[in-house]
């Protein structure tokens, strides 16, 4: 189908308006993703409605920790991404389109039956992930639109790099956004992820004063990102620009795609890099990847009473209604 955003140049070229690359595309050539194609002198999705992979999730695996605890996500995605990462963690279908000669692959699901099946199997959400939403957005906004409807919630799990235009599109029916802040510093962006650090945290400060719930995500990786000035520089950032109650989700490396000659990531650095987020001021710093650990909990950022207890996928929850602390009432942020 047509792409939503894209702008017709001269000589039968088109800029794309998904996402911050701004892709100019030549006739006959694919923009950066992948998955857009120029036919013509007009943009095409190449996977609309071709989803690859469907799933009934807790919603601690996205990581969301603040909307609905202990619930279900339908989760959904289609092939190709925006991003390059080195060390992709889903690269077999995200990497497809660039990996395998221009493939996509994926079995045609209407926004309706998307919807559908959500209801059906008891989910509270619906989650665009696993691959990059921004990238497969026109299934995903129609989806969205009828989900609201219907009462469920939205969320993207994203690497932020959609365009200012995208986001004003899509906000009004997404409620949550767990977002990839894969570094501090703009050459890991390049070097390891082809894209730039500061579109990105235009966008978190977008969505946090859009409304949307927002939980940020680290995989912290041994010798590329974990330095610890530059920690200490990223917990800054999410605590005096997004927000104490900004939830930060500091996630094990394991050995993956193009970066199979580091090591799985040391637990004394996530140890560290959660100090430093609690040193900041952050009232939920999480360490993730690493099953069994209290700071998988969360505890009332006012006395610090345990509110939801988690293994795993499994949790114990013990706020009142609404997210109120059973001991002093504080309401916890969040969508509960």
């Amino acid at each position: 189908m047509e792409t939503l955003i894209y702008e017709k140049l001269d000589g039968k070229r088109v800029k794309c308006h998904i996402c911050h690359h701004f892709c100019i595309i030549k006739d006959g050539k694919r923009g950066i993703c992948q998955v857009r194609e120029n036919k013509g002198g007009t943009l095409l999705s190449l996977v609309y409605p071709k989803v690859i992979a469907t799933s009934v999730d807790p919603i601690e695996k996205k990581p969301l920790f603040h909307l609905k605890p202990g619930s279900f996500s339908y989760s959904i995605a289609t092939v190709g991404c925006n991003f390059k990462c080195s060390f992709c963690q889903n690269s077999n279908i995200a990497q497809m389109p660039q990996d395998y000669n221009g493939m996509i692959q994926g079995k045609d699901l209407s926004p309706e039956s998307i919807v559908k099946e959500a209801i059906k199997t008891g989910c509270k959400s619906i989650s665009y992930t696993y691959t990059e939403p921004t990238v497969f957005f026109e299934l995903a906004l129609r989806t969205a639109k009828l989900a609201k409807k219907k009462g469920l919630l939205n969320i993207f799990v994203t690497n932020g790099y959609m365009s200012q235009e995208l986001l004003e599109m899509v906000s009004p029916f997404l409620d949550a956004a767990n977002v990839d802040l894969k570094a501090f510093n703009d050459r890991f962006y390049q070097t390891y992820c082809k894209a730039r650090l500061e579109p990105v945290k235009k966008n978190i400060k977008q969505m946090k004063d859009m409304g949307i719930l927002v939980e940020i995500t680290t995989l912290l990786i041994p010798g590329l990102n974990d330095d610890e000035n530059e920690i200490c520089a990223m917990a800054d950032y999410i605590a005096n620009d997004l927000g104490c109650e900004t939830p930060w989700h500091i996630s094990r490396f394991h050995p993956s795609y193009n970066m199979k000659d580091r090591p799985k990531t040391p637990f004394l650095s996530l140890e560290n890099a959660y100090s430093a987020g609690k040193a900041a001021g952050l009232f939920y710093v999480y360490i993730g990847n690493v099953p069994g650990q209290s700071s998988e909990n969360t505890y009332c950022s006012s006395c610090n009473e345990l509110l939801v207890k988690r293994y795993a996928y499994q949790i114990e929850n013990y706020m009142q209604e609404g997210g109120k602390c059973p001991k002093c009432e504080t309401i916890t942020y969040g969508i509960y």
